[in-house]
């Protein structure tokens, strides 16, 4: 138990120091005053059931099994680090991991919603990424759609004989994608193309942050399952009574 929980600790350790390097100071996904006001109450509206839902969700969690509190703070401290680390895309956004997949898959997509949002709250306050009047929309998409597409992903993906690794690794790139797809239809429906309309200036966005996303979601999921290995090393317990691994492995 000492051992996992030292793992555990150096593990958010170094993932807080890589903090420290230091970033450009971009938008996380859509930047502070970039969104009409109408449609920042919009998304602020929507996301209001899933926070509701997320936390009931870590409150259940933790009041069954207390011992998942180290694994659930695991877990917003990747997605915290992977969604800082910022590559400059679309004009008032940017394109960056977001290591959320990692904890749908673990607890749900609901408890990432409320954890996906105090991500977005602290970044924008301490880091200057993203915004308050933004944060609806960057928590839909990243806390909401997100989470969604990968827990159902490795879902699917687990009850069709995928292997671990791969359910693991689909889930992770393709929630990252998603994401990304909803931060596009967000600024379309904020800023269509004055001659095409909603699709064409999603079309538009999507084909910019393809250029980077693609890559960036690859590289996400290749590194959340080296993360879920090292997980499976030290903390096998843990995933077995979140129903993530079966009771033999």
């Amino acid at each position: 138990m000492k051992t996992r929980k030292m793992v555990a600790l150096t593990f958010v350790y170094i993932l807080s120091v890589m903090l420290l390097i230091p970033q450009n100071a971009y938008a996380m996904h859509i930047m502070e005053g970039f969104l009409p006001m109408n449609w920042a109450g919009i998304w602020f509206a929507l996301i209001i059931p899933f926070i509701f839902l997320g936390l009931r969700s870590i409150q259940k969690t933790i009041n069954i099994n207390p011992s998942l509190k180290m694994l659930l703070g695991l877990a917003g401290a990747f997605a915290f680090v992977l969604s800082s680390l910022k590559i400059p895309s679309v004009t008032g956004s940017c394109s960056h991991p977001t290591g959320v997949g990692l904890g749908a898959i673990m607890f749900g997509p609901m408890t990432m919603s409320v954890l996906g949002c105090i991500i977005l709250i602290f970044q924008a306050v301490l880091l200057a990424h993203g915004g308050i009047t933004t944060l609806g929309a960057n928590t839909f998409s990243m806390g909401v759609v997100g989470p969604i597409v990968s827990y159902a992903v490795f879902r699917i993906a687990r009850k069709s004989g995928a292997p671990l690794g791969w359910s693991v690794f689909l889930a992770a790139a393709l929630g990252d994608l998603l994401t990304y797809l909803t931060t596009s239809l967000q600024l379309a429906l904020a800023f269509p193309d004055p001659s095409g309309g909603i699709l064409a200036s999603l079309i538009k966005f999507m084909g910019v942050f393809a250029v980077t996303q693609v890559p960036l979601a690859i590289s996400e999921g290749i590194l959340t399952v080296v993360v879920f290995n090292v997980l499976m090393n030290y903390n096998k317990q843990e995933l077995r009574d979140l129903s993530i691994l079966a009771k033999e492995v």
